[in-house]
C-alpha cells in the first residue's frame, strides 16, 4: 500500500493541489484571457468612435472635451454623433457646433438624427461632413425663444410685496413680479432677433443654403425627415446602419474597429435619451402609437 502511495504521489498531489486552488486557477486564467498581448492591444486599437448628444443642452463641458480628445486622437479616423435632443440654451449649443466644426476639418463626421435633431441640436450638428436622419426623426425648429412668468397677482395673493435696488434702465428687464414696460419688450425682442440672425447665417454657411431663403429652411419650422432633406437640412435618410457605414466610406477604414462606450457612460446616456423622446413628444406632440 505505502508503495502504490509513493508510485502514485504525483498525480494525488496534482490532483489535491487543484482540488485546493481550482477556483484561483479559474481566476487567474480568466484574467490571462482578459488581458490581451501588446500585439492584441494594437491590433484592437479602434479607428471609429461614437458621441451621444441626448436630452436638452444646458452644459457642453463632457461632449466638447470628448470632441476635442478625439480630434487629437491620431487612431481615431471618423466620428459618429448621434443625436436625439430638442435643443436648449444658446451658448453651450454654439460650443457644441465649433468643437464639432474644428473636429469635421480634420476627420469626417457623420451626425445621426435618432427621433430629434432640433433647435439647439440641430445648430450643434450643422458642420458634420454628413447629417443623416431616420425616416420618423424630427428636423429643424431653427428658432429662439424667451420665457418667463408674470406672478404679480399670485404675489398679491400671498401678500409679498417686491423691493429692488437697481440702476440701468434695462437692468430689471424680464422681471416675473410685474408686466413688461414696452421698451423691455423691445429690448428682449433685439436679443432674441439678433440670436436668430446667427443661428440661421451659420446654418446657412454650413449647409450651403441662401440665408435670404431662411423662412424655408428655419422660421421654427418642424420637419419630418423628407421634408427636411428637400429643404437643405440634412443629407441622406436612413437608419444608424447606414450612418455608420457612411462613416466609414467617408474615412476610408478598411477594418472597421469601433471605440467602446465606458458601461456606466453607456447607462447614463441610455437614460437621458430615453428621458429626451419623452420631452421631444411632449414638446412636439408627433405621436405614434
Amino acid at each position: 500500500m505505502k508503495f502504490f502511495r509513493i508510485l502514485f504521489s504525483p498525480i494525488t498531489g496534482t490532483l489535491d493541489f487543484i482540488q485546493k486552488y481550482f477556483k484561483s486557477l479559474v481566476f487567474i486564467l480568466i484574467v490571462i484571457l482578459l488581458m490581451p498581448s501588446d500585439m492584441d492591444k494594437k491590433t484592437l486599437n479602434p479607428n471609429l468612435a461614437r458621441v451621444n448628444l441626448s436630452g436638452p443642452i444646458m452644459d457642453s463641458t463632457k461632449i466638447v472635451s470628448e470632441l476635442n480628445e478625439l480630434e487629437k486622437n491620431k487612431n481615431i479616423k471618423g466620428v459618429l454623433f448621434v443625436v436625439n435632443s430638442p435643443g436648449g440654451a444658446v451658448s453651450p449649443s454654439i460650443e457644441i457646433a465649433y468643437a464639432v466644426k474644428r473636429l469635421s476639418a480634420k476627420k469626417p463626421v457623420v451626425a445621426y438624427a435618432v427621433s430629434t435633431m432640433a433647435s439647439g441640436s440641430y445648430y450643434a450638428s450643422i458642420w458634420a461632413n454628413s447629417i443623416i436622419a431616420n425616416p420618423g426623426s424630427m428636423i429643424g425648429s431653427i428658432g429662439v425663444i424667451f420665457q418667463s412668468f408674470n406672478i404679480k397677482d399670485l404675489v398679491k395673493k400671498i401678500g409679498i410685496e417686491e423691493q429692488t435696488v437697481y440702476a440701468g434702465k434695462y437692468k430689471t428687464v424680464g422681471s416675473v413680479m410685474r408686466d413688461w414696460k414696452n421698451y423691455e419688450k423691445n429690448e428682449l425682442q433685439t436679443i432674441i432677433n439678433d440670436t436668430y440672425q446667427l443661428f440661421i447665417k451659420d446654418v446657412a454657411s454650413a449647409r450651403g443654403l441662401n440665408v435670404n431663403n431662411h423662412k424655408k429652411f428655419a422660421d421654427a419650422h418642424i420637419f419630418l425627415a423628407h421634408k427636411a432633406k428637400k429643404v437643405g437640412l440634412i443629407d441622406e435618410i436612413g437608419t444608424i446602419f447606414e450612418a455608420k457605414n457612411e462613416l466609414v466610406k467617408l474615412s476610408k477604414v478598411l477594418d472597421p474597429r469601433w471605440k467602446k462606450q465606458d458601461k456606466v457612460e453607456k447607462f447614463i446616456d441610455k437614460i437621458i435619451s430615453e428621458s429626451s423622446s419623452k420631452i421631444s413628444l411632449m414638446l412636439f406632440g408627433l405621436k405614434a402609437w
